[in-house]
């Protein structure tokens, strides 16, 4: 498997990266008592601000080198030609998600599933919810991520000229997320609001884009900052822990004033990335750099390759583990949900993911082995990469 892992990178984006799509692959399995191995135990923010941040720091080194060599216009074709691949993709996971919950509903005589994954307009009026669907207003459960990316990638097409200017990005974008804090304005759905309100989630990918971006004068600047931001970011980090025992544990929600653990339990947002969730992951992301340091010898050992590899080839990965996430609910409310099966259905689940991203990792390499020989390189031609990548950014 080491031989597959590309190693002209950053391996650490792809270890986390795998690690959080591995988190949202248990985390969308309801009741899995594997919950407690994820992000999510550390604090209020979980596996999903590890990806968008991730995300918005490989657009800045993939996307950044197109528009250093050829401008503005051809980089954001690029990022547009991504937006395509992933709303491409994201019909496709909506179509196939549907069929799935809807024949295990009829199968196992249980509506439930359709309700709680919230597809029963689709069924009902599936002339108009197919046109909703199209145009991103209609998002069941688990399948809100893909179009928060999307709109994200559309805003960062938008604002690529301002890479160079880190600053300038992140008064933009940061001025985006106040006035979204402050209004409480959202784009709409057909029953709602976006669960994850891309206008506020936006702000979490532009900073992940301004580190990439940053300056050596301004990564001096944050190394002299040390002294003062390490012990910052160890507090935010253990209230995030206090955060997490609150929404967890009854006796620990017990033992504070009620108005306090009122606010903590129900004021903290996720669809608009409230501040805490913003702090406590930057808190997060700071002390991983810190122990992490870039070439880490274990990022590459044997137990770190099954989420190292996943990584970097995130969309395949995503897209499979939400069909795999249901199914393992099937199992565990079907047939069996004991302590072994759920252990059984992480292990299995996950190395099914791992294996079809060793597949895509032998195909790019056999495909680009082949185009440096004067061959075809048949890796362009597969559907979840078909926009130009520098060989050396991040995916």
């Amino acid at each position: 498997m080491r031989s597959l892992i590309r190693t002209n990178r950053d391996i650490r984006v792809d270890f986390f990266r795998g690690f959080a799509l591995y988190c949202i692959f248990v985390g969308h399995i309801p009741d899995h008592a594997f919950w407690v191995a994820t992000i999510q135990v550390l604090g209020p923010s979980d596996s999903t601000e590890t990806f968008i941040f991730l995300a918005g720091y490989s657009a800045a080194i993939a996307y950044g080198r197109s528009l250093d060599r050829f401008g503005w216009g051809y980089a954001a074709t690029a990022v547009l030609l991504r937006v395509w691949t992933l709303y491409v993709v994201h019909i496709f996971m909506f179509v196939a998600f549907v069929a799935q919950v809807s024949w295990s509903a009829a199968r196992f005589a249980n509506p439930a599933y359709i309700d709680e994954i919230n597809i029963g307009a689709f069924l009902e009026e599936p002339h108009i919810a197919v046109l909703d669907a199209l145009s991103l207003r209609f998002q069941p459960a688990f399948m809100d991520i893909l179009p928060l990316y999307i709109v994200v990638l559309l805003l960062f097409a938008l604002v690529l000229p301002l890479l160079r200017r880190p600053l300038a990005l992140l008064g933009v974008s940061g001025g985006l997320y106040l006035l979204v804090r402050l209004t409480r304005f959202n784009l709409p759905t057909a029953q709602g609001e976006w669960f994850f309100n891309p206008l506020a989630w936006q702000f979490l990918f532009m900073l992940g884009a301004t580190v990439a971006a940053m300056p050596e004068r301004g990564r001096a600047l944050l190394r002299r900052a040390e002294p003062a931001l390490l012990p910052l970011t160890v507090a935010i980090a253990i209230a995030g822990l206090f955060i997490s025992a609150v929404w967890r544990l009854p006796f620990v929600y017990n033992t504070i004033p009620e108005p306090l653990a009122a606010l903590i339990y129900t004021g903290i947002d996720k669809s608009g990335l409230h501040p805490v969730r913003l702090a406590h992951f930057l808190a997060l992301a700071h002390l991983a750099q810190r122990l992490v340091r870039p070439g880490a010898a274990w990022l590459l050992s044997w137990w770190a390759q099954p989420f190292t590899l996943p990584g970097q080839h995130g969309l395949v990965v995503f897209a499979l583990g939400v069909f795999l996430s249901f199914l393992g609910r099937l199992v565990m409310q079907e047939w069996n949900a004991s302590i072994a099966t759920q252990a059984v259905i992480a292990a299995v689940g996950w190395s099914v993911c791992v294996a079809v991203s060793a597949l895509q990792a032998w195909y790019d390499s056999v495909g680009k082995g082949s185009a440096g020989k004067g061959g075809r390189d048949a890796s362009s031609h597969t559907p979840l990469d078909v926009m130009p990548r520098p060989a050396s950014g991040q995916s």
